[in-house]
């Protein structure tokens, strides 16, 4: 626990952090620090390589499943394997449909580590990436082994794609590229000397004040959409919008407006939307 305990202290440690200590202990970012830490940046992204295999082993080989059987469950059968003639994709013996979810989880993993090898500056320990790999793996195995259950999956029908998978890859890629596109827009913004201490208020960011998570959320809820159906990417979607409303969102504002003062106060007025354009 202590061990525990230090690390994340440590993790939350900044001399250029105006916030409070109690919303420190509530984040998962040290703002204002870029202290290097490339041993827990390379663990974050080798736990980020690892889970499209956590996911091929569960869409492809039903890994887990034998228990969901003890439980009385039902799982879907595997399909017809895609022939696209790539041998690569069609070695892999997923069905189209299977194929597509595997793309997401390849996807939010390239994605993730291309933040944290070129976008990120904040410093991340071993602890820190750990747990945010976990977590990862965690909300892409709920996605993964709800499309296998005969009584969640969004595949119960004959026709291919299905309504649920065209809306939520649809969510996917935009959510998706949104994010990437917003964190590349507002690195380029800070990389450039003339900008320090500014507000980064242009590209997509001036459709939302932190357009990034709402980028997460949309293609969170996408994923899940796609893979469970609507009340499950529903429900996801809806905990990503809660936890990002009432934490993270209050806990960067008020380290916003403790730096930026005044120019924040006006980006606020000028950007009303927190999260999604047009909706919150």
């Amino acid at each position: 626990m202590n061990k525990a305990s230090n690390t994340m202290n440590w993790f939350n440690m900044s001399h250029n952090d105006p916030r409070s200590e109690a919303s420190k202990k509530r984040d998962l970012i040290a703002r204002g620090d870029y202290t290097p830490t490339p041993a827990g940046k390379a663990t974050f992204f080798l736990a980020r390589a690892i889970d499209p295999v956590i996911q091929y082993g569960i869409l492809a080989h039903g890994i887990g499943t034998p228990l969901l059987h003890r439980l009385g469950l039902r799982t879907l059968p595997p399909g017809l394997p895609t022939r696209t003639g790539i041998a690569a994709i069609d070695s892999l013996g997923l069905s189209p449909y299977r194929l597509i979810l595997l793309g997401m989880a390849v996807g939010s993993a390239v994605k993730q580590n291309i933040w944290v090898t070129l976008l990120s500056g904040e410093p991340m320990p071993v602890g820190g990436a750990v747990a945010v790999g976990l977590f990862n793996t965690f909300f892409n195995s709920v996605s993964s082994y709800a499309f296998l259950l005969s009584a969640t999956s969004a595949s119960l029908q004959s026709d291919f794609p299905q309504p649920s998978l065209i809306v939520g890859g649809t969510m996917y890629a935009v959510g998706i590229m949104t994010e990437l596109v917003a964190e590349i827009q507002r690195k380029r913004f800070k990389a450039d000397p003339n900008n320090k201490g500014k507000v980064y208020t242009g590209g997509l960011w001036q459709f939302a004040r932190h357009i990034n998570y709402g980028g997460y959320t949309i293609w969170r809820a996408g994923y899940t959409l796609a893979a469970g159906g609507w009340a499950l990417g529903a429900l996801v979607g809806a905990f990503f919008a809660y936890d990002f409303s009432t934490r993270a969102i209050p806990i960067l504002n008020e380290y916003c407006e403790k730096r930026y003062g005044a120019a924040w106060e006006k980006f606020k007025q000028d950007t009303p939307y927190r999260l999604i354009p047009y909706v919150y």
